[in-house]
């Protein structure tokens, strides 16, 4: 009878990871060659090589998982047609007002019987905007070289304002009823300057009113009021 040798450990463990030709025989489950298979997609072919065909598809609306692995639905905010936000409508701006100034208004100047040595200057609205008169009017006679001063007990509280059809005033003391003025002379030719939001600055094209045949006479004592709403107040100085 044969005597059997002990076989070293190592061998042994060779041997038991080797697997018989005929199919029988022990294989190492850690050890063994797996074949994994992608969801939605066959195998076919040499066992133990892995072949992926077509590709996965993705329908409806994409999820995601948050930490507790619950599947979540992201949803879209985008409305109307383009897919962006809507937006809200926004507040006009509010319409700038204009200065009243020759571009805008028709303007005469007439000389009255009473008060003595008075003429009444009119503006007219005649645009389709709200102006303002703003301070007082700057008048010239002819070609002369200095302004006449504005009566300052004149001044309104506010400004005047005249929408669309709307007239405003000024009162012109052309000269002295005491024979006091000095320079006196006759104008044959009025200028009527506007001023803007600063005093003394331009609020716009200046109005040429026609004046009556025999002319205005004026002297050094000429003054006018502040633009105002009122005639018979602008009368009054």
């Amino acid at each position: 009878m044969r005597k059997y040798h002990a076989l070293p450990v190592a061998l042994l463990a060779a041997l038991a990871l080797t697997a018989c030709e005929d199919g029988t025989g022990t294989q190492n489950e850690g050890a063994a060659a797996s074949t994994s298979i992608t969801s939605g997609a066959s195998t076919t072919g040499t066992p133990g090589t892995t072949e992926t065909t077509g590709t996965p598809e993705t329908t409806g609306t994409p999820e995601t998982t948050d930490r507790t692995g619950t599947s979540t639905t992201r949803t879209s905010t985008t409305t109307g047609t383009t897919g962006k936000p809507a937006k809200k409508p926004g507040t006009p701006a509010p319409r700038t007002r204009v200065s009243c100034n020759g571009s805008n208004t028709t303007v005469t100047a007439q000389p009255v019987p009473r008060p003595l040595n008075h003429m009444l200057i009119t503006v007219r609205n005649t645009g389709s905007t709200t102006c303002d008169l703003t301070y007082y009017p700057v008048l010239r006679f002819d070609e002369m070289q200095w302004a006449p001063q504005a009566i300052e007990d004149s001044k309104p509280q506010a400004v005047t304002t005249l929408a669309p059809g709307e007239s405003g005033y000024a009162g012109v003391l052309l000269s002295a009823a005491d024979g006091s003025g000095e320079a006196g002379t006759t104008g044959r030719k009025l200028t009527v300057g506007f001023q803007g939001r600063t005093p003394n600055s331009s609020g716009g094209p200046s109005a040429l009113p026609a004046l009556p045949a025999e002319g205005v006479y004026y002297d050094s004592t000429l003054k006018v009021t502040y633009w105002l709403r009122d005639m018979d107040q602008a009368l009054s100085y």
